[in-house]
Formats: C-alpha cells, structure tokens, sequence
C-alpha cells in the first residue's frame, strides 16, 4: 500500500479515536450534571451530515469535515452559537443553568481525558514492548557538534558522558535536552581521551534553535543514503539509497557530517557530488574507484536536498513488569507535557512560527508502514499535545470557557451573555486563521522545500 496513504489511515483513525474520547470527556459530566446534551459529533456537519441517529434526547452523527467534533451542550455559547435558544429563560437542564463549579467540571472533562489517555497509552507500551534506547556509549566514533557547541569547547568525535552531573540514558535525550530542559553542564571525553566539563550559558536553546542548529550532537557515521524523499533535488539528480558520497566540490569527506556542513554553505547554489554504490570498500577510495558517478543538483534555500543517513547504532530495550510500566508510562508522559510546553516558547519567534504544521506536519509524525508501536506512540503524543492545546485561554477553546468560568468564581460575576457571544466569534474565527496558516505551512513546505 502507498505510504502516504497508510498515514493517512493511521492519522484519520487515530485524531477519529481522540475526537471521541474528548468529546466524551465532556458529555459523560454533562449527564451525570443533569445537563441536556442535543448533538455529539465526530468531524463537523457543517450543511449536512454523513450520518446521524437520535437516541433518546442525543443526536449522535459524523459530519463530513474532519476539522475536529463536538457536543453541544443545552444553554451554552459555543460555535454553534445559537442565540435563538440563548435569548430564551434559562432551564434547569440547561449548561448556564448549572453551578459554576459544575459547569468548570464540564469543561474541564475534555482535556482530563487527553491527558490520562496519554499517559495510559504511554503505560501500555512500556507494559508490552518496553523502552528501546540507543545508549551514548554505542556510538563508536562519538559525536560531531554544531558550530555553536563547538565555540563552547565542544570538538567532532567528543563522547557524551553526563548532562547536569547525571548520565545520559538515550542519544536522543542530548538534543532534546538541550532545546527544552535546563541543562547548565556537559561531561565529554574528547578524542584525545581527556575529560571537560563544560558550561553552558543558560539561553543556549534559544542560540540554538535561532543558529538552525536543532541536532547540536550528532552521531558520527559515514555518508552512506539511508532514504531519498521525492521529488527533491537528491531524487531528480538520480542519488540512490545506498549511494556513498565522497565529496563535495571535489572537497573529499568521510563523514555525513562533513557532508552535511559543505553543503549548508551553499544553499539555492548548484553543487558537485562524487558517489559511488555500496558495493565499494574502503581501499577503493583512491585511485581508480568503479562505479564512481559525478551528479550536479542545487540544495533548497534551506541546504536540503531531500536525503537523510543509516545510522548503524544498538538499540536496548528495557523491560517493564505492570507497576514499573505504570510508573514509567506516567513519567514519560509529564515529560512529554512538559517538553511540548517548553518548546511552545520557540513558535513565538518567525523562525518558529515558519514550522508551524497542520494536519500534513501531523500525518507525517505517523509511520509509512503499519506498525501498531508507532501508531500508538503518535496518537499518545498527539493526545496530550491536544489536551495542552485545549486548555489555552483562547475563546472558542475549552481554555476560554475554563478562563471564563473561573473569573466568575473568582469575582462571583458571571460574564455577560453578548460579551460572551463575541469573544466566541473572535476566538472561532483567529482558529479558523490558525489552521489556514499552518496548513498553508505544510503545502508550501511540500512543494518548496
């Protein structure tokens, strides 16, 4: 089957399942309130509906834009805006008929179960296929460091031994670090065997992620083509997966690395590629090298050409019993939260608010074949990344909603009905712009970069 349209199974199958379950987080405390629920729908129905069926005083439906769902509560401001029901007296079935406590429960129901859905998905996986990792000890030939990293005292070939005085459990977990927690110190072993601790400024994610330079570590391996993507400049110059670069502009290089730096130093210029199959060895490199093809393509305005590296690195695996798994799926999952909401921070910048991604970003978080651990890691993450989403004060969200009721608790006044009408309005419609700009990201990024 196509790859992009396996992802497409797994993103509809898996945003379907959390719509649901979301929604539910606020139908199941509306009921249990006494609250009068008229509609619960996956996807919207705008016009039309694909189905729809009324069971008792709920009219449960799919509508046909896959935009989100909802359940619309009786005698509640939402993006259904009725007002003809809203000019009505309350009743008592009524959402503002409700106890501001009650009515914060209700709201508040949605997000609670993305993130305990997170956090149970996350359980389950350590439960049943455990926690793989790639230890900093199985990289061979350490790792090459950014620029940025390098001016710090950092040099290529440096080993990772301990970040903020605690050893470092996943390769993975350098760069993340770097770009999302407080790390004040790196412990490296340099190529010459002598041990540095070296400081850090305390912005060093943001000099970072402004350098460009998201993987400030990484693993040294040779330049041998994991993958080419389509369509892109590697793919219509003819470069092959499992192709050897060995050199740029006539520069020779042994090391992705190598290649990667000389080819960010001439984004939107047109460049020179020796390769050769994978069937060469070492000791044909000099001399001459059968198979040797020179190949002329021009990186994007990024550097990018549209090819990424095999790493040969070991994978661990660690096993989890039922409590450790639990305790493990929990702790991944704060981690996760946290990590999101700490990088929320860089969307803030243009650099950042230029990745902003829609429903193709999200897609392609999801693996290109079927694989049950992958489909369910994503739609965890997606989980919570939708519960931190949802809760921001922002009218139209349950955020707004939350922010809302909790200055009437506060202040025991209760916003007023138009106010409350607009800020809906104003909320739905910066959503609305919201999703234009980054899915308008994805396709630009599709066909220009």
């Amino acid at each position: 089957m196509d790859p992009f349209l396996i992802k497409a199974i797994q993103l509809i199958l898996s945003l379907s399942l959390l719509i649901v379950l979301h929604e539910l987080g606020h139908f199941i405390p509306a009921k249990l309130f006494k609250t009068k629920v008229e509609k619960f729908y996956l996807f919207f129905d705008v016009k039309f509906s694909l189905f729809k069926k009324k069971i008792g005083e709920t009219v449960y439906g799919i509508g046909w834009l896959p935009l989100g769902g909802y359940v619309k509560i009786a005698g509640m401001i939402d993006e259904s805006m009725d007002k003809e029901q809203m000019s009505q007296p309350a009743k008592p079935w009524e959402f503002r008929s409700k106890p501001a406590w009650q009515r914060l429960i209700i709201m508040l129901g949605g997000v609670t179960v993305n993130i305990i859905l997170g956090f149970v998905i996350y359980s389950m996986m350590m439960i049943v296929w455990g926690k793989t990792y790639v230890s900093p000890e199985s990289v061979d030939k350490g790792f090459a460091v950014s620029k940025t990293m390098e001016e710090l005292g950092f040099q290529d070939g440096d080993d990772v031994l301990e970040m903020n005085g605690k050893p470092v459990e996943s390769v993975s977990d350098i760069n993340k670090y770097l770009m999302v927690r407080d790390v004040s110190s790196i412990s490296v072993r340099h190529p010459d065997g002598t041990k540095e601790s070296i400081n850090l400024p305390e912005d060093i994610g943001q000099k970072l992620f402004k350098a460009g330079e998201l993987r400030a570590f990484n693993p040294i391996s040779s330049a041998v083509i994991d993958s080419v993507l389509p369509e892109k400049p590697a793919a219509k110059a003819g470069l092959k997966k499992g192709d050897s670069i060995i050199a740029v502009n006539n520069t020779n290089i042994d090391h992705w690395h190598e290649f990667k730096s000389l080819v960010n130093k001439n984004p939107g210029k047109e460049i020179q590629l020796a390769v050769i199959n994978n069937n060469y060895s070492s000791g044909e490199l000099s001399g001459n090298v059968p198979h040797k093809r020179e190949i002329k393509l021009t990186p994007n305005e990024n550097g990018m050409i549209g090819i990424m590296s095999g790493q040969d690195l070991k994978a661990q695996t660690r096993k989890y019993g039922i409590g450790e798994g639990i305790v493990a799926g929990v702790s991944f999952g704060y981690w996760t939260l946290h990590d999101y909401v700490a990088q929320f921070s860089y969307v803030f910048t243009k650099k950042g608010a230029q990745q902003v991604g829609g429903f193709g970003a999200i897609g392609g978080l999801f693996p290109d074949q079927w694989d049950w651990r992958g489909f369910w890691g994503t739609t965890a993450l997606i989980s919570i990344i939708l519960a931190f989403m949802n809760i921001l004060p922002i009218p139209a969200l349950d955020g707004g909603h939350v922010a809302f009721l909790l200055y009437e608790i506060v202040s025991g006044k209760k916003p007023n009905d138009k106010f409350m009408e607009y800020a809906q309005m104003i909320g739905f419609f910066l959503l609305i712009a919201l999703v234009l700009y980054a899915n308008g990201n994805d396709i630009y990024r599709y066909f220009f970069k």
